[in-house]
């Protein structure tokens, strides 16, 4: 592989000139006039009547009628997520770019539209009576699409008539997703001053979120102050966003007659009440080893007991740097001990510069893996400063663009997979880094850098995850009944947290509803569990890879997973795959097993 990779990403290759570009703008007008058609001809649709026979003309003709329909929805999805995508890469990669910002309200206006129509459509496909409905799953093209139209199908009949979901569609353009647009502006407006090599430089949030992991207590100490306080600057405005959102939410449940903040995410996620229950218990139980891991690490920190800031923070001389290039190789190697087919994807992603690394400001913080499903290609953004916790996002973000990749090829449909799924295919990418070169570590010091950074992500998933699933649900409940304050948000944000870690910190976070952009993301309520959830169903997968042995087909069979992941639910596809129940605790507790034997060897190195 190139030695010397460009770490900013490619974006002329999909829509050549940013957010000027021509080439873009007749997209979005192409786009606009098919959403158009699309509109019209399902207004026209009607449904046969019961007394059409499925071999009657009319069932036929109507039945056909809602096929082509269903054809031209697919084509609009796709575009509409190439769009979408486009201008979530420039808004990212500059944060002070204004035309990508109305570029995004323009596409967030099409999506209406869109959804509009795509409302009407379910209320088609509900109303078909059964024999249609028989024919319909029949034709060309559907039988791959059968799933996720009967899952359209059924969540329509539980929803308000199709003109009421479509102008709460309307509305929520400048109202909900304005609100998550707000928060996106007070962010790229978060400054925090940092001494440099004798000089105070502004970094961005992306910046700064990077440096809260350094090796030294006072400079993490220091700049973690800094950050709350900037957060502090912007928490009028981020409670504002946080709580018009949930509003929003909560009215529109009501007007639907749910009684659950988790029923639209568990929907969406494809995955029941008793999955969710039985892996958040398993956690619950579990807890104690890892808080008596926390005290370890405060052990060998100095300290009594650990602050936020320092739950992250590297021991010894775990600071070591990766160039970009490093990293990569890295990432790549021990990618082909599991799969020659993901390291050979890798690569041509990192030298085609489908990936966003540069250490620079005016980036938003965070990273992200988008598709661009009309160019089959993907772009992954992050700031790369050279550790360990950079390479293996890296990973993770390599492992989303893979599930895409072997999902080109099917039906629009199809490929809608949920978050929980998405975050088991980044997830095992990470875990296949991370246990290969703990393996190679020559010297009990690498070995325990190594060891430690992993348990780092077993307690965000276990603990940090946990107490945002905690606060958010939380704060639900008290939205119900008006606004919720800045301090009270602070007092649930920190009762969640002292919660999750079992109360063994000095110090919390109570500012970090504010600092998560994943509170704000309109798309998807409840952006929390599904992490969890796919750490652990990854560590599962991953046991089974090692259990079978190198040179075995299981990478073959990791691909038909990935290529199920839009057609089943989740209960589904872990039995079809893996031939176990998610509904059962024994299941989570099992997928817990490899961090808790991480965890036993980090203290017994650690010990005396």
């Amino acid at each position: 592989m190139n030695k010397n990779l460009n770490p900013v990403w490619d974006l002329q290759k999909i829509f050549g000139g940013g957010s000027g570009s021509q080439a873009f703008a007749d997209f979005l007008a192409g786009l606009e006039a098919l959403i158009g058609e699309f509109s019209g001809k399902v207004e026209e649709a009607d449904v046969p009547g019961e007394e059409a026979g499925a071999s009657g003309a009319e069932g036929t003709a109507r039945v056909a009628e809602i096929v082509g329909l269903i054809d031209v929805m697919q084509q609009i999805a796709l575009k509409l997520r190439e769009a979408d995508s486009f201008v979530a890469c420039l808004q990212a990669e500059n944060q002070d770019d204004k035309l990508a910002v109305r570029l995004g309200a323009q596409i967030k206006s099409l999506s209406a539209a869109y959804s509009s129509g795509l409302t009407r459509l379910d209320d088609l496909l509900a109303r078909l009576p059964e024999p249609q409905w028989t024919k319909l799953l029949a034709s060309t093209g559907m039988a791959q699409i059968a799933f996720p139209l009967g899952e359209r199908r059924e969540l329509a009949k539980d929803k308000m008539p199709p003109q009421l979901e479509a102008l709460a569609g309307d509305l929520a353009v400048d109202g909900y997703h304005a609100w998550s647009d707000l928060y996106n502006l007070a962010v790229s407006r978060v400054r925090i001053p940092f001494e440099q090599d004798g000089a105070t430089v502004s970094l961005s949030a992306g910046q700064a979120a990077n440096k809260l992991h350094s090796p030294d207590r006072e400079v993490r100490q220091r700049l973690f102050g800094q950050w709350e306080t900037a957060w502090a600057d912007q928490a009028d405005f981020c409670a504002d966003a946080l709580n018009r959102i949930a509003g929003f939410r909560l009215q529109l449940y009501r007007h639907r007659g749910w009684d659950s903040v988790l029923k639209e995410p568990l929907a969406i996620n494809r995955m029941s009440t008793q999955t969710l229950e039985a892996m958040w218990s398993a956690i619950d139980s579990c807890k104690e080893p890892f808080i008596a891991y926390l005290q370890r690490k405060a052990k060998l920190l100095g300290l009594e007991r650990l602050d936020w800031a320092d739950v992250e923070a590297p021991l010894g001389k775990a600071d070591k740097q990766y160039a970009y290039s490093e990293g990569a190789q890295l990432i790549v190697d021990q990618f082909r001990r599991f799969s020659p087919a993901m390291a050979d994807f890798a690569e041509m992603a990192l030298e085609n510069r489908w990936i966003e690394a540069e250490d620079r400001p005016g980036k938003r913080p965070g990273g992200f893996c988008t598709s661009f499903p009309l160019s089959e290609e993907t772009r992954i953004f992050m700031t790369y400063a050279g550790t360990a916790s950079n390479v293996s996002t890296l990973a993770h973000e390599l492992g989303h663009a893979y599930h895409q990749h072997v999902m080109n090829d099917l039906p629009a449909l199809a490929q809608d997979y949920a978050m929980n799924v998405a975050e088991t295919a980044s997830t095992l990418a990470e875990m296949i880094v991370a246990d290969a070169t703990l393996k190679s570590a020559t010297t009990e010091e690498e070995r325990l850098a190594l060891l430690e950074d992993k348990l780092q992500r077993s307690v965000a998933f276990y603990m940090n995850i946990r107490a945002r699933f905690l606060f958010e649900t939380s704060f639900y409940d008290e939205r119900r009944r008006g606004i919720v304050s800045v301090e009270r948000l602070n007092e649930l944000m920190q009762s969640a947290q002292e919660t999750a870690f079992g109360d063994s910190l000095s110090g919390y976070h109570p500012y970090f509803w504010a600092s998560k952009l994943h509170f704000y993301i309109t798309e998807v309520p409840f952006y929390n569990f599904p992490y969890t959830f796919g750490y652990l169903f990854s560590a599962g997968i991953y046991a089974l890879a090692e259990s079978e042995g190198a040179g075995s087909k299981f990478a073959d069979r990791y691909v038909a997973l990935l290529r199920d992941t839009g057609s089943m639910t989740v209960e589904q596809l872990a039995m079809k795959h893996l031939g176990v129940d998610l509904t059962s605790e024994a299941f989570w507790r099992q997928a817990m097993e490899p961090s808790l034997r991480d965890l036993q060897q980090f203290m017994a190195l650690t010990e005396g």
